[in-house]
């Protein structure tokens, strides 16, 4: 099954196809960029920085320029927030109802591209249910109100997870078809875990629960938690959340002494939401250590939050420790 399949099967709204579609070519697009990058001299970073503060590359400015040219083209996307741009965008186009908006991190660990390591693209969809002009406050919706989100992966193979809100649905790229093709329907994360992904190097930036957290699950079956942990930390939010979409495990990124200041590491609209959403729909669950993520009022589009996403019976053990220990919020 193919993706144009794939979406008549699910009874996708022709809106929804088009926006969909025009992601899929640009995952495609975004891979040979990549792909070419060191033969077209591309590797480099550039003396400017984006809207978070942090160095741009060659890459993350023509990427995320394609994103955008490609999203003004079509009929059914009339606005959009990327990582990469301070300001959402409003096209100028005829409204109707059936209309999204969309926010999307066009080259996510763009910084790994020069040690070849998997980086991803990922995106978020939201239908606008009025034909007026839209406005700011259109953008400041809940993650639960998305009706699509997705991700790509470009690793030894260019794959896209997508959920339209009923399961979550694995294709690969195949590059003599030109097409996606669904290789994995219904995804689920096992509850139970024995693996976490976290940033050792933050560590004397912890709250006392995520100490107490980490060091008990290093303790193994000598421990409180009674079994053996393995760590993984690949530094590339994609690589890193589809490795616990494929083989389960718990990823953290939690509030910290280091990141305090700004509400957290990672980015509440473009992100998490789009990551939340999947990973919910794989039977896991998402949050910022306590609260559900996809109930997040936000109150900028480049909000930060803290993360603890992946097997549900872990996510729900971190926050028996957030609760019990000291933690930052309190």
């Amino acid at each position: 099954m193919n993706l144009d399949e794939f979406l008549v099967s699910q009874n996708t709204p022709n809106a929804l196809v088009e926006t969909i579609k025009c992601f899929a070519g640009l995952i495609i697009k975004t891979s040979k960029l990549i792909e070419e990058a060191p033969l077209n001299n591309k590797l480099g970073k550039l003396e400017q920085e984006n809207i978070q503060g942090e160095q741009q590359t060659i890459l993350d400015v023509e990427i995320n320029t394609l994103f955008v040219k490609d999203l003004k083209k079509t009929e059914n996307v009339i606005g959009l927030v990327s990582e990469e741009l301070e300001m959402p965008i409003y096209f100028n186009k005829k409204r109707t109802k059936e209309q999204h908006i969309v926010f999307f991190d066009p080259l996510d660990g763009s910084s790994n591209v020069s040690s070849n390591v998997s980086v991803g693209s990922i995106f978020s969809v939201y239908k606008i249910n009025h034909e007026r002009p839209i406005e700011i406050k259109d953008f400041l919706q809940k993650g639960k109100n998305q009706i699509a989100a997705g991700y790509s992966v470009f690793g030894p193979s260019t794959i896209l997870i997508l959920t339209l809100g009923a399961g979550t649905f694995k294709f690969c790229y195949d590059s003599i078809l030109n097409e996606f093709i669904c290789t994995q329907e219904n995804i689920l994360i096992p509850e139970e875990t024995e693996e976490f992904s976290i940033n050792m190097s933050n560590k004397r930036f912890w709250s006392d629960s995520t100490k107490i957290y980490i060091s008990d699950c290093q303790y193994g079956a000598e421990g409180p938690r009674k079994k053996n942990f393995n760590m993984r930390w690949i530094a590339s939010l994609v690589a890193d959340i589809n490795r616990i979409i494929v083989k389960g495990g718990i990823y953290l990124y939690p509030l910290d002494k280091k990141n305090l200041q700004i509400g957290g590491r990672l980015r509440l609209m473009y992100e998490i939401n789009p990551m939340a959403m999947i990973i919910e729909q794989c039977n896991g669950a998402c949050s910022d250590g306590v609260g559900r993520i996809l109930e997040i009022t936000p109150k900028d589009i480049h909000q930060r939050v803290a993360v603890c996403a992946g097997a549900k019976n872990e996510v729900d053990v971190v926050k028996n420790y957030n609760l019990r220990h000291k933690n930052l919020k309190n």
